[in-house]
C-alpha cells in the first residue's frame, strides 16, 4: 500500500512537514507496513519558502525587515547560490499572522518589509526570485514594497503618500526614476494562491478585506484607492494589469508585480508541485492524502488541496482531503473528483485546544480513514 502525504500546513497548528508526519503516522498505526511518501506542499503561502528550500537545496538567510505596520521583524528566506534564485514570502514580513487581531489595519497596512528582503536577495546576488503572495495582512497593490525599491508615489502636490492602501486614492503620479537599477535584470515569479483579479465584487479588497479586519465601508474606500492606483499606474507601464487572474493576490501585489517587474502570476500550488517533483512522486500511489486548516469554496481558486487534486487526477490516483475544519460550502470539491472531506477536529474541542492538538487530531484521522480503506 503507497499513500502520497501532501498537505499544506494547518496554520496556527503545524507545518506541513510536521502534518506529512502525522499523517504517515496515523495510516502505519492501522496499516503498519504501508510505504508513505512525504511530500509537505505549499501554495504561495505560508511554508512556500520550507518546501521549495528543502526541494532546491537552497540555503536560508534571515534580516532585520518590517510589518505591515512598519514595526521590526526578524524574516527569513532561501537562496540557491547557484541557480542566483531567492524564494521569498510575503507572510515573512508583512504576514497576516504576524499581527495580533486588534492590531489589523488594512488601510494602512505596507509591503515595504517585502521590498527590503527583495534588496537582500538583490545584494546576496539574485538575478531570479520567485515570491510567495499567500497570507497578507496588506492591501497597497505591492506600494510599498515598490517605495522599498526606490519609486516614489506622489499626490497631485508632489507630495509622497503614506504608507498603506488607502492613501492611493490621492495618487496622481509614480516617479520610478530612483528605483534600484539590478531589477532591470530580474527575473520574477509570483506564486498566487488565489486567482481573483484587482477590483470589484471579486476583486481583493471585497473578498479578502474583511478577513483582514476590514469594515464594509473601509472595503469600499480601498476598493476604490486601488482603481485610482490602476488608473495612474497602467498608462505609465503600458500594460493593463487590473483584470490579470491572480492581480488580486496579496492586497494586489499581483498586479503591483505585473506592472512594475514584469512578474509572472502563477498557481503557487502547481509550481510547488512541479518544484517537488509531486507528479513523478505520485507513481505506483494507491492514495493522496492532502489537506489544510480550513477547506471551503476558495479552496478550489488555487488553494494546496486543488493544486495536488489536479496533479492526482493526471495520475489517476483518487485523493481525500482532511482538514481543521470543512465548511459546508467545501462539498463542491466532491464534484471534482476528491473521495471525501475529512473534518480532523472532535465535536467538543475548543479553537485552542484543537490548534494546539492538530497533530494528534490528523494521525486520529489519518488512522480512522485507513482502517475503513485498508483493513
Amino acid at each position: 500500500m503507497r499513500i502520497v502525504c501532501a498537505p499544506d500546513s494547518f496554520k496556527g497548528s503545524m507545518s506541513a512537514l510536521i502534518a506529512a508526519q502525522a499523517m504517515r503516522d496515523g495510516v502505519r498505526r492501522a496499516v503498519p507496513d504501508a510505504e508513505c511518501v512525504l511530500v509537505p506542499m505549499a501554495d504561495g503561502g505560508e511554508g512556500t519558502v520550507a518546501a521549495l528550500a528543502e526541494a532546491l537545496g537552497a540555503e536560508l538567510f534571515a534580516l532585520t525587515a518590517t510589518d505591515a505596520l512598519g514595526r521590526p521583524v526578524r524574516a527569513e528566506y532561501a537562496y540557491v547560490a547557484a541557480q542566483r534564485l531567492a524564494v521569498i514570502e510575503v507572510a515573512a514580513a508583512a504576514g497576516l499572522a504576524l499581527l495580533r487581531r486588534n492590531e489589523l489595519d488594512l488601510a494602512r497596512a505596507t509591503t515595504f518589509g517585502v521590498g527590503a528582503m527583495i534588496l537582500d536577495a538583490l545584494d546576496r546576488g539574485a538575478r531570479r526570485l520567485i515570491i510567495g503572495l499567500g497570507g497578507s495582512a496588506t492591501n497597497d497593490a505591492g506600494a510599498g514594497l515598490m517605495t522599498a525599491l526606490g519609486a516614489r508615489f506622489l499626490d497631485a502636490d508632489g507630495v509622497e503618500l503614506p504608507p498603506g492602501g488607502a492613501a492611493l486614492a490621492g495618487l496622481a503620479r509614480v516617479d520610478l526614476s530612483g528605483l534600484d537599477p539590478r531589477l532591470a535584470d530580474l527575473e520574477v515569479q509570483a506564486a498566487c494562491d488565489v486567482e481573483n483579479a484587482l477590483l470589484g465584487l471579486r476583486g481583493c479588497s471585497a473578498v479578502f478585506g474583511p478577513q483582514k479586519g476590514a469594515t464594509t465601508s473601509e472595503v469600499h474606500v480601498l476598493d476604490a484607492a486601488l482603481s485610482r492606483w490602476a488608473d495612474v499606474v497602467e498608462p505609465l507601464v503600458g500594460r493593463r494589469v487590473r483584470e490579470l487572474p491572480s492581480s488580486g493576490a496579496a492586497g494586489g501585489l499581483g498586479a503591483g508585480l505585473a506592472a512594475f517587474l514584469g512578474a509572472e502570476l502563477v498557481g503557487g500550488a502547481a509550481l510547488v508541485a512541479d518544484t517537488v517533483g509531486l507528479s513523478g512522486r505520485m507513481a505506483g500511489a494507491d492514495w493522496v492524502f492532502t489537506g489544510e486548516g480550513t477547506v471551503d469554496s476558495l479552496t478550489m481558486s488555487g488553494k494546496t488541496p486543488w493544486g495536488v487534486l489536479e496533479v492526482a487526477r493526471q495520475a489517476g490516483v483518487p485523493v481525500i482531503i482532511f482538514a481543521g475544519r470543512v465548511a459546508p460550502d467545501a462539498s463542491a470539491l466532491l464534484s471534482y473528483g476528491v473521495t471525501a472531506l475529512v473534518p480532523i477536529t472532535p465535536d467538543n474541542q475548543t479553537l485552542s485546544a484543537a490548534l494546539s492538538a492538530g497533530p494528534q487530531n490528523l494521525a486520529t484521522a489519518a488512522e480512522r480513514v485507513a482502517r475503513l480503506l485498508f483493513t
